[in-house]
This record gives C-alpha cells, sequence and structure tokens, in this order.
C-alpha cells in the first residue's frame, strides 16, 4: 500500500515510506501459538460439555482478536513518509490520526538502538521541531540511523529551496548513472528498508526498460 499521489503538493516527492519494523509482530505471532494450542486444549482435554466448551472457546476468540488480529493491523495501518517537503506519519484503520512535520522545522533528530534492536536493524527515532509540535517519536522503525541521515540530507535541501539557493524540483538534472548502477542503488535502498516494496517494484521495472 504505497502512499497516494494526490495527497502530495504541486512539485512534491515521495523519497521514502514504510511501516514499523516487522519485530512487532513477534509478540501476536506467539499469542497466535498459545491461542492455538489453548483451542486444541479445550477440545482434546477439558472435560464438561458443550456449554464449558463454548465459553472456553468465546474467551479464547476474544484473546485472539485483541492480542493477535489488533496489532496486525495497528502495523499494517501504521505509515511513515518522507517527502521533499515534510515528515509524515499516519496510524489507523477506522479512526485514523497521524503528524505532520514540515521538514524546514525540524531542528534536531536523535536515534536510539539496544543492542538487541540493532542485530534487528531497528530502532527509535525522536524528530525535534519547531512550533507547536514540540517533539515526535517513532517508535521501532527499520534502520533508524540510515533512515535519520536520510532525513537530514532532505532537510537541508528543502532549506536551502526555501532560500532560493537550490534549483526547483522540474530544473533539477538527475546525476548521469548507467541504469545497472542505479538498480544496484535501487537495490540496496530496498533491502535497507528506505522505500517500500511497490516503490521498489515500480522503479526496477522503469530501469529495466532502460536497459
Amino acid at each position: 500500500m504505497s502512499w497516494p499521489e494526490n495527497a502530495l503538493t504541486e512539485d512534491e516527492r515521495i523519497v521514502s515510506q514504510f511501516r514499523p519494523h516487522w519485530k512487532l509482530l513477534a509478540i501476536p505471532v506467539v499469542w497466535f501459538l498459545l491461542i492455538a494450542a489453548g483451542v486444541f486444549a479445550v477440545f482434546r482435554w477439558v472435560p464438561g460439555g458443550g456449554v464449558v466448551d463454548l465459553v472456553l472457546v468465546v474467551v479464547l476468540v476474544m484473546a485472539f482478536l485483541w492480542l493477535v488480529v489488533k496489532p496486525v493491523i495497528d502495523w499494517y495501518f501504521t505509515r511513515y513518509v518522507l517527502t521533499t517537503e515534510r515528515l509524515i506519519t499516519r496510524k489507523g484503520l477506522i479512526s485514523r490520526h497521524g503528524v505532520e512535520i514540515p521538514l524546514e522545522n525540524i531542528t534536531n533528530v536523535n536515534f536510539s538502538q539496544t543492542i538487541f534492536e540493532r542485530l534487528l536493524g531497528a530502532g527509535d527515532l525522536l524528530v525535534e521541531s519547531a512550533g507547536e509540535t514540540g517533539h515526535s517519536a517513532f517508535f521501532d522503525i527499520p534502520h533508524p540511523d540510515r533512515f535519520q541521515a536520510v532525513l537530514y540530507k532532505v532537510r537541508e535541501q528543502r532549506t536551502l529551496e526555501l532560500k532560493g539557493l537550490a534549483p526547483p524540483p522540474d530544473e533539477r538534472t538527475e546525476p548521469a548513472a548507467d541504469p545497472e548502477d542505479r538498480l544496484r542503488r535501487l537495490t540496496r535502498l530496498h533491502d535497507e528498508g528506505l522505500i517500500s516494496d511497490e516503490e521498489y517494484e515500480r522503479k526496477r521495472q522503469a530501469l529495466l526498460d532502460e536497459i
């Protein structure tokens, strides 16, 4: 699920978009296995007849919805999007909320990783900004150190644009690069989790057409 193009301004481009790190799905998977074992135990060993079995199954189904389905839905419908103008967070399926931070308002970006998170390629990002937002925390994102570097680079470009020191997007020229080299760089960005699967496939196909 890519970010809709009609949600962007005229000259705005998507730099990176991703969901939270997959490690958030580990606990729901464990709960799924435990609940499945519980359902098996109810029908296999618990005495008492149909009513008792029904009550226990209902309890397990409610636990399944709360401990497995809800976290997966929350993960899937949480999006982090970095564009050439702003940093966007969107959360929720039915009741949605989010935060948008103009890049020129960002004053500082810090990331943190535990040893375990470094092994998994996950971590947290704290974005400090001027204005009412103050600071925003992005928990459990893929490769926060790499995303911090990309964010700083895009913010610097945005600052130059606003000061009139950089050409507008439609006058900017891409550096000449061999399509195969660009394909390798695109693959590296995808492997690092900085672009989504949909965006990777779209750009990959365009580069393959050039080769």
